[in-house]
């Protein structure tokens, strides 16, 4: 009797965890599927109406309006959307699963210059968190590490997959620096006041940099024999196979971060935040610098800023002439999800909606370098994309109906859609 229990025991729990396993990927595209009859948001700033939409073997092959031919299976959307799949920047999404079980936290490993760690290695591709992106559309993610001055080295995702060379888009895309910031806070534990002072250290930290980034250049151009894998990762900046992902907030941190790059010899950087992008513009425009600005569901960081800059910020640097995406890195990953309703916010700070449904698709997709495949809905290009009932910006109406990545049917179906479904019922009792 006692064996039998265990038995059962056993078979509860396999079970259990195969019923809260992530959804099986989907197959490979083996026949032309056309959407007729939906508004088509290119993610360019373009629409068109009643458009018509052929993939096959994961490739657009045809887009238009009514007049082009349905090819294989056909899904009527008439009344619908369709929208290119929204791209999530600089994310540590598959990293962490619960950040209070160390366990299942490898978004940031030992040491504080570590550019050769390569976040994709350590990726989840069965992460619930990553499942739950996709029922609103965020169905690519830069699988980014965290922490200490320079972080690792990220890929580029896509979100339905076996594992990590399945889900692999663009391996090793770039590094990612946290600039020093010129004023800190007092740390209370040492009995400082907590208020803003000045870094004292700022012109230290920064000359480690410089001498750093000064002998990995030198380390390529055979200066040195020893094998150094930080040295190694570093040489795609310096011959334009790797961005430098720079974060940075301030105005003259701002300033320092891409001087510093640009004098040392990186090809491209790309700032993260920019809180303060606005106040050098043309600096950034000269510079030909993008900016991954952060999501504007956020308080001012100073008390004499406008109350709304948060708000409008991304729409004030897309004005100004800079190329700008959206990223939300200082926000707790399950929250990625919310990326077409941040794009959203910005309509009602008067962006045009293409305008800003771009800062999540076209815009993210060339500031990362994957514009040649994925972001707008053009021929030729993956198609992966989604349909849903109403506006993809208002969480109101962003009701999937289908997805496709590399015209591959994924499911919608996740744990959070499980949950909703079950306590549909106990309410409805």
């Amino acid at each position: 009797m006692r064996k039998l229990k265990y038995i059962a025991i056993c078979f509860w729990a396999l079970t259990s965890g195969l019923l809260n396993a992530q959804q099986t990927p989907a197959p490979e595209q083996t026949s032309p599927i056309t959407i007729k009859g939906a508004t088509a948001h290119i993610g360019n700033g373009s629409v068109i109406e009643n458009s018509t939409i052929v993939f096959q073997n994961g490739t657009i092959t045809a887009i238009g309006g009514p007049e082009v031919a349905t090819q294989g299976t056909l899904i009527n959307a008439q009344g619908k959307h369709v929208y290119p799949g929204i791209i999530a920047p600089t994310k540590s999404l598959g990293l962490v699963e619960v950040n209070a079980v160390r366990a299942s936290d490898d978004q940031d490993e030992l040491g504080d210059v570590i550019p050769h760690v390569r976040s994709l290695i350590a990726y989840n591709a069965e992460s619930k968190v990553v499942e739950s992106m996709r029922p609103n559309g965020v169905l690519i993610g830069q699988i980014t590490p965290q922490g200490g001055r320079i972080s690792g080295t990220s890929s580029i995702v896509q979100f339905d997959a076996w594992n990590w060379e399945d889900a692999a888009l663009k391996t090793d895309d770039g590094i990612h620096l946290n600039w020093p910031n010129s004023f800190r806070r007092g740390r209370w534990w040492m009995g400082e006041d907590r208020g803003w002072k000045p870094n004292k250290e700022y012109s230290a930290q920064i000359d480690e940099l410089k001498t750093y980034m000064v002998n990995a250049m030198a380390y390529g151009n055979g200066a040195n024999s020893s094998n150094n894998q930080g040295f190694k990762a570093m040489q795609g900046l310096f011959d334009g196979s790797k961005k430098l992902y720079m974060y940075a907030n301030g105005e003259k941190e701002i300033i320092d971060a891409v001087t510093v790059a640009k004098e040392s010899g990186v090809k491209n950087v790309v700032i993260v935040g920019g809180y303060e992008a606005h106040k050098i513009i043309p600096f950034l425009k000269q510079n030909n610098i993008p900016v991954l600005v952060g999501q504007p569901h956020a308080l001012p960081n100073a008390e004499d800023d406008d109350y709304d800059l948060p708000y409008k910020l991304p729409k004030i640097l897309a004005e100004g002439g800079l190329l700008v995406g959206i990223q939300n890195q200082d926000m707790s990953n399950f929250q990625t999800r919310n990326l077409p309703f941040y794009a959203g916010h910005l309509v009602s700070q008067g962006m045009d909606k293409e305008k800003a449904l771009q800062l999540i698709t076209g815009n993210s997709a060339k500031i990362l370098g994957i514009d040649q495949e994925y972001g707008t809905l053009e021929n030729g290009k993956s198609a992966t994309l989604f349909i849903s009932e109403g506006d993809a910006l208002d969480m109101r109406t962003n009701q999937l109906t289908h997805a496709f990545i590399d015209g591959r049917d994924i499911s919608l179906e996740t744990h959070q859609t499980e949950l909703w479904k079950r306590y549909s019922e106990k309410y409805g009792q």
